[in-house]
């Protein structure tokens, strides 16, 4: 069982930063999958990024390639998301999920995940 706490959100205007964190407690056994995900009102979840917490590779989904970035601190069993040029259409609900006991990220399925936080809203106006 990992338990997982977001950070961060906030109101931004377009083109503005916000820097998202994710607290993981409970097992957090090294070998795990950190992701990122956003959900807009009425829509599906969609994925962001990934980090393995060993190694530390990473993957972005096109939509915020090259303008977020993902990071962590395994000290602090902690993730975050920079979110840098934000858009109006940034704006969703990001969720914090991790996939335990896995040696890589298996991708951005909403399925993959077993542990979600409880989300943190970051509106984005123009």
């Amino acid at each position: 069982q990992v338990q997982l706490v977001e950070s961060g959100g906030g109101s931004a205007q377009a083109g503005g930063s916000l820097r998202l964190s994710c607290a993981a407690s409970g097992n957090t056994a090294s070998n795990r999958c950190m992701a990122w995900f956003r959900q807009l009102p009425g829509k599906g979840r969609e994925g962001v990024a990934t980090i393995h917490t060993r190694g530390g590779s990473t993957y972005y989904a096109y939509s915020v390639k090259g303008r977020f970035t993902i990071s962590q601190d395994n000290a602090k069993n902690t993730v975050y998301l920079q979110a840098d040029s934000l858009k109006p259409e940034d704006t969703a609900m990001y969720y914090c999920a991790a996939d335990l006991g896995t040696w890589w990220c298996r991708g951005l399925s909403v399925s993959t995940y077993a542990y979600w936080g409880q989300g943190t809203q970051v509106t984005v106006s123009s």
